[in-house]
């Protein structure tokens, strides 16, 4: 369910405004609440949790205040819908297969030096790690298809979202350590990638797997960086060599430039697997306005304009019999004594 669509553009433009504008002070409060509750090595997972937290209470303050929604929370793109964790698990394949021919690529072009540690302790960071990447993947999609996202799809349309948002998340990703023009551009196509796939199912359920299966499998199965970090994984190490182009140095695959060529042929991919979800969450709803109308009677004259008029019924026979004779008059009484009378003469 999208955010329901109450005023004009004009109030719709200045609510991604605040959304915007609050996205930077919930980050800031989560690294400083991080900061203050977490040591150096839990501080990445509680600055994920605080982040998630704020952004989705606060967005659905913003949406109950400022635009009547009456459930804030399913309105971010949220819905305890049915299916929904089948979208999860679908986006969540997709993600996983774009990294996988990413690291096949790079596999082939260049090579992947691989260290595997089978410690106990490794495992339980593993699982840390996963869940890092959970809450970060669900902070990034609810603050770039939530809230501020629906609010700049009602003022300037879908395509113009897409774009400015993709646009917005790469200057938020260039302000990364070690950030590139191709980490830039490989922002910009995953931004499309997953706005596609919010637009596409009317939730962030499937964009949110796909963002989570994209990162994490990378960097958990993969042990290759992620974002210029490459501590993520504590099981698997992986150290690539080829071509910066195509291994994307210490970076990592976001900047490499057959990254970004590899997401944007993924769009008709995000197409292809959503034309259910889409025809079942992007179908005209007809709502009732409490005028009585016949369907029926609708339906007819929209069937009689269209085969033009009905041709006129032939004249009706006419049989023609003989006439029967009238009958004879009836006798009155005083006729009747008359004509005895005259006779009797």
């Amino acid at each position: 369910m999208s955010a329901p669509e109450s005023g004009g553009r004009l109030r719709a433009y200045w609510q991604f405004l605040v959304a915007v504008l609050y996205f930077f002070l919930a980050r800031s409060l989560a690294r400083h609440a991080a900061g203050r509750l977490a040591g150096d090595q839990w501080f990445p997972l509680v600055e994920q949790a605080f982040l998630a937290f704020l952004l989705l209470m606060g967005y659905a303050a913003l949406g109950f205040w400022l635009s009547r929604q009456m459930h804030p929370i399913t309105a971010q793109g949220l819905p305890r819908r049915s299916g929904w964790p089948g979208e999860v698990g679908l986006g969540l394949a997709t993600g996983w297969g774009l990294a996988a021919v990413c690291v096949l690529l790079l596999a082939v072009g260049g090579g992947i030096a691989i260290s595997i540690s089978t410690r106990a302790s490794a495992l339980v960071w593993l699982v840390a790690d996963a869940a890092f990447f959970a809450l970060a993947t669900l902070a990034e999609e609810i603050a770039f298809r939530g809230y501020g996202f629906q609010r700049f799809v009602h003022a300037v349309g879908s395509l113009g979202a897409s774009l400015g948002f993709a646009a917005y998340y790469a200057i938020v990703q260039s302000l990364v350590p070690g950030s590139s023009r191709a980490s830039v551009l490989v922002s910009v196509a995953l931004g499309l990638v997953l706005s596609a796939a919010y637009l596409r199912t009317q939730a962030i359920w499937l964009s949110w797997g796909l963002n989570f299966g994209w990162k994490a499998s990378r960097a958990l199965l993969f042990g290759l960086a992620v974002n210029g970090v490459n501590s993520h994984s504590p099981v698997v190490q992986g150290n690539p060599m080829g071509p910066f182009w195509l291994t994307g140095g210490g970076f990592g695959l976001e900047g490499s430039w057959i990254t970004f060529i590899i997401l944007i042929a993924a769009l008709p991919v995000v197409f292809r697997i959503t034309r259910e979800l889409d025809f079942r969450h992007n179908a005209l709803v007809i709502v009732p306005a409490g005028i009585p109308v016949d369907l029926d009677a609708a339906a007819r004259a929209q069937h009689q304009a269209a085969v033009g008029p009905a041709e006129p019924a032939p004249p009706a026979l006419i049989q023609i019999g003989t006439v029967a004779p009238a009958p004879p008059p009836p006798v009155r009484p005083q006729d009747a004594a008359s004509g005895q009378a005259s006779e009797s003469r």
